[in-house]
Formats: structure tokens, sequence, C-alpha cells
């Protein structure tokens, strides 16, 4: 299975999220750059789609993942704290899966490059009143919110 998440680098926060079997060039979205690896993926028919849309690609240098290091380090954070305990039962789940992760990640979880806040922004202060859990990917991570008085 493949996933594609276009990426803001300025806020790590992902702006989309699909996964797929068999990527095609009409299966990614349309982003304004495109900072790619040399994976044969993307290959030259995805390169000239790319191009008749305006979408700008720089390739990474060989052998040089800190070249995409807010992609690569956003793979491992999924990876660590979602997939590895979580196996995806089809595309469609995995999809499910990713996408919640993705909620979670960009409203909830705090970022230390972001002054360990989300990549949303800051949540607004919550009143008084007693704290209430939120499970999020079934009890995996949970959001904490202050229940109405």
């Amino acid at each position: 299975m493949y996933v594609f998440f276009p990426i803001s680098h300025a806020r790590h926060r992902i702006k989309y999220v699909n996964v797929t079997a068999h990527p095609t060039a009409a299966w990614k979205h349309r982003p304004r750059y495109l900072i790619r690896d040399r994976d044969r993926i993307s290959g030259r028919g995805f390169l000239a789609r790319a191009q008749r849309l305006g979408i700008e690609t720089v390739l990474t240098p060989v052998r040089a993942p800190q070249a995409n290091a807010v992609a690569e380090r956003w793979i491992g954070t999924i990876q660590r704290e979602c997939l590895d305990h979580i196996i995806p039962l089809s595309a469609r789940h995995l999809r499910r899966i990713v996408q919640e992760f993705v909620e979670y990640h960009t409203q909830t979880r705090p970022h230390r490059t972001l002054d360990l806040q989300p990549p949303a922004g800051p949540r607004p202060r919550q009143g008084h009143g007693r704290v209430v859990v939120i499970p999020i990917l079934s009890g995996l991570h949970h959001r904490y919110e202050r229940a109405a008085a």
C-alpha cells in the first residue's frame, strides 16, 4: 500500500492524505511543489502531468533522506505512534486509520518544533469543569477536554 500526503513544511500540517495499492499520476493531489525522492513510482508520465498542471517538482539528492526531513519525520511518527500498533486489514481500513491519525496529529498532538502546539495552532482555553477523555484510534491516543460546566 502507498500513502500520499502533501505536507506544509512551515507548520508540519498534512494537507491531504490518500491510500492506494496502485499509485497513478491522477491519484496524487495537486500541490504547488512536489519534493520527491528518486522512487520509480513518480515516473515520466507523472512528471509530465505534474508539469502540465503547473506543479514544480524538486528532486532530492541521491541517498539523502535529510533532504526531505519533514516528510521523513512524519513517516517515522505515524509508523511508531500508529502503524506499529494497528494492523490494517484493507486499503479502506488503512485509509481510515491514517485519516484519523492525521486529524490527531494536526489538531491535538504537540510538536516540539512548534513550541508544543499542534500544527493547526493552539486550542482555545476552556473554562472550568471536569476533564473528559476522548479516545483516538480506539484508545491508542487520547485528547483531553473540559466538559461544559
